[in-house]
Order: C-alpha cells, then sequence, then structure tokens
C-alpha cells in the first residue's frame, strides 16, 4: 500500500538525452497542478558524437555515460516506477545505439526508452499544455540538437504532431564549420532548413493555430539574448532575428561572439538555431513567438502519472490503451477473438509468472489485443505482417523500445520458435510467449468456448500444460495442436513444455 502511495502521490522522474544536453527533472502531480522539486542539466553534446557513419564515437559515449552516473546519485532511493527515461534524435539515428543504451541503462540504473519523434512531439506539448494551459489553437515548436518537432494543439489535446531530422546541432556542424559564422553559411542553412519543413506548409499553416509558442533550449535561449540587448521584451520576432544574425555575421566566429545573455552551453550550437528559428518564421509567417513553459521533460512526468493512474481513472489514463483501440480499428482486428485470447493468456500467464510486473502483464495484453493486425495485409503468415506492422507504425504512448517487444511477441504467436530464438533467452519474455501461443492455441476455433480448460504449472526451466482428461477426449484437434507445440519447445530448447491430460 505504501508503495502505491507513493507512486499516485509522491515525486516523480524524468530523465531527457537529448542530442545537446541531458536533462533531469524531479517533479509531482497535485490536484491536477504540477509541481516541480530538482532540475539537473548537463551539457552532453551527443549529437555531435555522431561520425559519418551514424556511429556514436568513444568520447561522445563517455560524456553521456558519467551524465548518466550523476543523474543515477541524485535518484538514489527512486523506484523503477518513479523514473521514466527517454532518448530522442541522437539514438534514434545511432546504428550503435543497442551497444550504447546496454552501458547508459547499467550506469543510471533505470532503463531508457528511444522515443519515436512523433512520440516526442505528443509529450512535448503535453508538458507545455500542463504548464501554460490556454483554450486558443496554439502552434509548439521545439528545436533540439538533431530534431525540431512541430505540435498543433488545443487545450490539452494534441491535433497534430511532426517531428522533422534538422536541430540546432546538425545544422551547426555541417553549415558553420569550426565557428565560423558567415552569410553564406546562414543562407545555405535557412535553404536546408526549408527543405525539411516544406512538406509542412498545409498542415502547420497559419490559419490552424492564434498562438505561436517555443518550447525548451533554443527558443528560451534567443529569448534571453533578445530581451538582454532590449531588441524585444524577450518575444522572438523576425526582426529579432535578423538583428540576431547580423551580429553572428559581423563577429564571424563563435569565439568572438559577444551577446549580453549567451550562455556558453549555446554558444556553438546558437547559429543553427537561428536558421531555423528564421526559417520557421518566414515559412509560416509567425510574427511573435513566444518562450514557452513546459517541455518534454514534464511532459514524460505527466505521462508517467497517467500511467499510474490508468487502472483506476475512467477518463484521461493511459494513452497507450486508447492506442490499442485505435489500431484495432484501423487494422480491423476481431476485436472478440482478440478479447478471447487475452482472457486465457492472461490467465495463463498468472500461473506462469505470478510475481511479474504489472507493465509486463499490460504488455502480454495489449499483444493479445494486436496480434492479428497482421491479417490486413494477408491471412498467411499473419504474425510477421503483425510483427512488421507493430515495429514500425506510430502508436502514441509506446517507445520504440516497446513496440519491438510487443513485435517480438506477436512474431512469436505461432510458428517455429528460432525466429524469436534470441529474445527466449529472457525468460520473463519466453513466458510471455508460452501464455500467448498456449492462448491462441486453445482459441483457433474462433468461436465461443464455454469456459478456459487449459492450466498450466510451472516446473523450473519448463511448464507442464494440465488438461481434463474428458476435455482431452472431445477436443482432439486442441489437443493435437498442443502436443505439436511441446515438439516445438522441445527442438527449440529454450524451454520445456509437456502435456498431461487426467
Amino acid at each position: 500500500m505504501d508503495s502505491q502511495r507513493t507512486l499516485t502521490s509522491g515525486p516523480l522522474a524524468a530523465i531527457d538525452m537529448g542530442s545537446n544536453s541531458f536533462r533531469l527533472e524531479i517533479g509531482q502531480m497535485q490536484h491536477g497542478r504540477y509541481r516541480r522539486i530538482d532540475y539537473l542539466k548537463e551539457t552532453v553534446r551527443l549529437g555531435a558524437g555522431l561520425d559519418e557513419d551514424g556511429l556514436l564515437t568513444e568520447p561522445a559515449a563517455q560524456r553521456g555515460l558519467a551524465c548518466l552516473e550523476r543523474f543515477a546519485r541524485r535518484l538514489e532511493g527512486f523506484s523503477v516506477a518513479q523514473v521514466r527515461a527517454v532518448a530522442t534524435q541522437t539514438l534514434r539515428e545511432a546504428r550503435n545505439r543497442d551497444a550504447f543504451l546496454a552501458r547508459a541503462q547499467q550506469a543510471l540504473g533505470k532503463p531508457i526508452e528511444v522515443i519515436s519523434g512523433r512520440e516526442e512531439a505528443r509529450l512535448i506539448y503535453s508538458g507545455v499544455a500542463h504548464l501554460q494551459p490556454g483554450d486558443a489553437p496554439r502552434l509548439v515548436i521545439d528545436i533540439g540538437g538533431r530534431s525540431t518537432e512541430m505540435i498543433l494543439g488545443t487545450g490539452r489535446l494534441a491535433t497534430t504532431a511532426e517531428s522533422f531530422r534538422v536541430g540546432s546541432v546538425s545544422l551547426s556542424m555541417r553549415h558553420f564549420p569550426d565557428g565560423r559564422l558567415t552569410e553564406a553559411g546562414f543562407r545555405a542553412a535557412q535553404i536546408a532548413a526549408g527543405a525539411e519543413f516544406e512538406e509542412a506548409l498545409e498542415a502547420f499553416a497559419p490559419r490552424r493555430w492564434t498562438d505561436a509558442l517555443g518550447s525548451s533550449g533554443t527558443a528560451g535561449a534567443v529569448s534571453q539574448l533578445l530581451a538582454a540587448s532590449r531588441i524585444t521584451d524577450g518575444s522572438i520576432t523576425p526582426k529579432g532575428l535578423r538583428w540576431l544574425i547580423q551580429k553572428c555575421i559581423a563577429a564571424g566566429h563563435i569565439d568572438k561572439l559577444d551577446l549580453p545573455g549567451l550562455k556558453e552551453d549555446r554558444r556553438a550550437v546558437i547559429a543553427g538555431g537561428l536558421a531555423i528559428l528564421y526559417t520557421l518564421a518566414a515559412h509560416f509567417r509567425i510574427e511573435s513567438l513566444q518562450p514557452a513553459r513546459g517541455a518534454l521533460r514534464q511532459g514524460v512526468i505527466i505521462d508517467l502519472y497517467d500511467r499510474v493512474h490508468a487502472p483506476r481513472e475512467s477518463l484521461g489514463g493511459d494513452v497507450r490503451d486508447g492506442s490499442v483501440r485505435e489500431l484495432q480499428q484501423r487494422f480491423h482486428v476481431d476485436v472478440a477473438q482478440a478479447q478471447r485470447v487475452r482472457v486465457v493468456a492472461l490467465a495463463l500467464y498468472r500461473q506462469l509468472a505470478p510475481q511479474a510486473e504489472p507493465e509486463a502483464v499490460r504488455e502480454l495484453g495489449w499483444a493479445c489485443d494486436l496480434h492479428e493486425v497482421g491479417m490486413m495485409v494477408s491471412h498467411h503468415d499473419h504474425h510477421r505482417h503483425s510483427c512488421y506492422l507493430l515495429s514500425h507504425v506510430d502508436a502514441p504512448g509506446f517507445s520504440q523500445n516497446q513496440q519491438r517487444r510487443l513485435a517480438d511477441l506477436v512474431l512469436g504467436q505461432r510458428g517455429g520458435l528460432r525466429k524469436i530464438e534470441a529474445a527466449l533467452g529472457n525468460e520473463g519474455f519466453a513466458w510471455q510467449v508460452i501464455a500467448l501461443r498456449l492462448a491462441a492455441i486453445e482459441c483457433h476455433a474462433r468461436g465461443a468456448f464455454p469456459g478456459h480448460a487449459i492450466d498450466v504449472q510451472r516446473q523450473g526451466n519448463g511448464a507442464t500444460v494440465l488438461l481434463p482428461e474428458d476435455w482431452a477426449r472431445g477436443n482432439p484437434r486442441t489437443l493435437y495442436l498442443l502436443q505439436e507445440e511441446a515438439a516445438a519447445w522441445q527442438r527449440n530448447g529454450a524451454m520445456e513444455l509437456r502435456v498431461a491430460a487426467g
């Protein structure tokens, strides 16, 4: 009871592993309002550590690991359920991200999720909407190190969210090499940024929003520069951006750039950020961009809070449940069959893994809900199509890591086990697969059945399927499939599965 009370009313923590900076936010939701408890930020420049082959270099990795070790010390006493760490564009791109994530999770002592660009955008909007409420249609822009997110929304609902692969770090490295600030560099940077944003001209047209807000580092830094030089009151305007760009060109190099309010951690990437902001202002006719309260890290905490409350609240709650329902509708899933499989699989899983974490139970339930989405593509090998769709579809609330776990689960729902052999090395995953496969077998006739008949008894590194003798005699086809299933596990060797009737 005490641990549950801590989750529902105690502090929660978010770690934003951005391309330029890593941030740790500790906050608390009280009566629907957000309260910050602590905030730590370190300039890591992870995005500057991607080489020409898309590999994260060791010096960049070491900077990130050292930062995470310091964050871990601050989070001593926090349970895994109280912390959510998310990684963004640099680790979406890095070809060796899995190797880095394994080291990073050891340094932090908590799981780390890589989130998609659209999921990042959704969380950014959630943070802004909670800390800066408003009913007018709004455009929220967040310029990161290697990506820029644009979101339209009203109130707390994001209606359009997109991520574009251009950011202050990547643009600065490419168009302002060695810190040189030139007119030609700014012109080239604006063309490159414009090429990325061109596809968004209609979706984010000025008629679709009233207010424009800039979230996080770049917008905040530029707002401070304009206010410190008394060019504006902190509003980011086309005129103010032109003034800052001319100041950069006149300085000629980032080391010579002397502007009140310019922090050292922004100096190396300010030119790229200015080029993006000016391009956005010109393309989307933004006359005034206001710095926003709220950002990705607050959105992560709010989302974590909603997940904790999801089982008890009918409104709001875990956005992932809504995503699953939407995917079922989009791919015309046989919901009745999915529910039959879910009921049986969860009953079996409780017998196989009674101490399983609630999140593992929920993941198995979602896999049951979506195990037949591939039927929309083809009935033949539908489990493979389901796997592909769940690996690549946009599903708000889910991280890329979690979507891959769900994809592996639905891939393993039938057929040979070799295709998921590597994942079966994780015992918890293996029990989930067994529960799903046995449920699919019991429900294979797709009709309503009088009652759940299969039970399982875990025995060391294996399990026995227990069948009432009269039921086994009356269902010879199901018994045959169960015996074939036991033989499949025997061939694989990951687990031992036996069938006993009587």
